[in-house]
């Protein structure tokens, strides 16, 4: 900004935004005194580099306002978790189909938990079953991130929607 600009000439825009031309950077400097606003570098890596006349204090301002804007219009990703048993029954299988529904819906992804206790753990194949199942459920709305796998005595799978 202002003296700081170290190149040898400029393409200048006015404080009205209209191109005014290349020119020596002490001819613009004159132009944004004269004006009362500062010479501010845009486009430092163009040739020649785009400086423009403006209220950098004000400029500023509205590009910490884009920021936060675009901060707030940003959507975090969460991994909302669904805990199924190898036996479950199939209306307590659909309850939790609908909140896994509900979840991709919202854009998260959803990490499915089947615990296996006491003597589940002898047929893991149910628990594969069941997660296939799952899979082919979920097949339009929601791709596989991680295929189900065995970790200890839970089986997980990771689901992110489409």
């Amino acid at each position: 900004m202002n003296e700081d600009i170290r190149v040898p000439r400029v393409l200048l825009i006015d404080q009205n935004g209209e191109k005014q031309g290349e020119m020596p950077i002490s001819a613009a400097l004159e132009a944004a005194d004269e004006a009362g606003l500062d010479l501010v570098e845009i486009v430092p890596n163009a040739n020649p580099p785009v400086c423009k006349i403006l209220d950098y204090g004000k400029f500023k301002f509205q590009e910490q306002k884009k920021k936060n804007e675009a901060r707030k219009r940003q959507k975090v990703v969460e991994l909302k978790e669904i805990k199924l048993r190898p036996n479950i029954d199939i209306h307590d299988y659909e309850v939790k189909a609908k909140s896994m529904t509900r979840f991709f819906e919202e854009g998260d992804k959803v990490k499915v938990t089947l615990r296996f206790r006491g003597r589940e753990m002898a047929h893991p194949e149910l628990g594969m079953k069941l997660l296939n199942k799952v899979k082919a459920d979920f097949d339009e709305v929601a791709k596989v991130e991680h295929e189900p796998k065995m970790e200890g005595r839970q089986m997980i799978m990771i689901l992110a929607p489409r």
